[in-house]
């Protein structure tokens, strides 16, 4: 069975994005949501001496409260639920799990952008970056009301993997998607001029083959402006990426662009591992 795991600390950030996954999950076939959180102890426990017997019982309410939370997921969108609570760091716990369920996706809340994240990243910048599962980065504000209007931007330059192409036309026949191919500053001339695949075109063609998609060349100064600018105009549900280490993603600094827009973006952000 196909399976998505949804983060979550309870806060009304981490909450949406369950709720999004959960509402996702109920129009797709065969999926299964593990809802996982990571336990944190309260401030206060931490600066007083509890005991081994108190700790233990924050734990049982924390699987308690979560075991409540999946169960009623599964009543209100009809879906499989299986509740997972640890007490360590997230990105180790996230690690294991995906050794256990081999997920399809991670689904994660993205904080508004800030100078600091984008700098440093958050929890979820951070997985985007580490981990080789697809992420869902949903902004406080998304809600899901289906996927009319998709944005892949596309770095022709690189290449683009059959299996990105394969995730991308399977998003796009579940929903009957329109999907757009956002080319920044390159034409079809261009790119062959800067020495990018002559094939890479005709694969992304024969990959997408059977679904509604075209191509868009945009000119901006800035990437990601670029990006904004086009999600705005085409009123997009959905933007897919797929990070380069350097390249086409990366900047003066070899901050990933990926991460900068999942930290400013109000629609969410479908991040694949090249």
């Amino acid at each position: 069975m196909k399976t998505i795991i949804a983060a979550t600390d309870y806060a009304e950030l981490a909450e949406n994005a369950v709720e999004y996954a959960a509402a996702a999950i109920a129009g797709l076939n065969n999926y299964r949501l593990v809802l996982f959180n990571d336990f944190s102890m309260p401030i206060h426990a931490m600066s007083a001496a509890v005991s081994a017997k108190d700790v233990q019982d924050l734990l049982d309410e924390n699987k308690l409260l979560l075991e409540a939370k999946a169960l009623l997921l599964a009543q209100q969108y009809g879906i499989e639920t299986i509740p997972v609570t640890t007490f360590s760091f997230v990105a180790g716990a996230i690690e294991e799990l995906i050794t256990k369920y081999a997920p399809d996706l991670i689904v994660m809340g993205m904080e508004e952008k800030t100078l600091e994240q984008e700098l440093l990243g958050n929890t979820t910048t951070s997985v985007i970056k580490k981990l080789h599962v697809p992420v869902l980065a949903v902004p406080a504000k998304a809600k899901f009301n289906g996927l009319k209007k998709v944005l892949f931007s596309c770095d022709a330059v690189h290449g683009v993997s059959e299996q990105l192409l394969e995730r991308i036309k399977e998003i796009a026949l579940i929903t009957k998607a329109e999907v757009e191919i956002l080319l920044i500053n390159e034409t079809v001339e261009e790119l062959k001029a800067k020495g990018a695949d002559p094939d890479c075109l005709h694969r992304i063609d024969k990959g997408l083959e059977g679904i509604d998609y075209y191509y868009k060349n945009i000119k901006s100064d800035s990437i990601i402006r670029g990006i904004a600018g086009e999600i705005k105009r085409m009123d997009a549900d959905l933007l897919i990426m797929a990070p380069q280490q350097h390249g086409f993603w990366g900047s003066m600094v070899h901050r990933s662009k990926t991460r900068i827009m999942a930290s400013g973006l109000n629609i969410p952000l479908l991040s694949f591992p090249v």
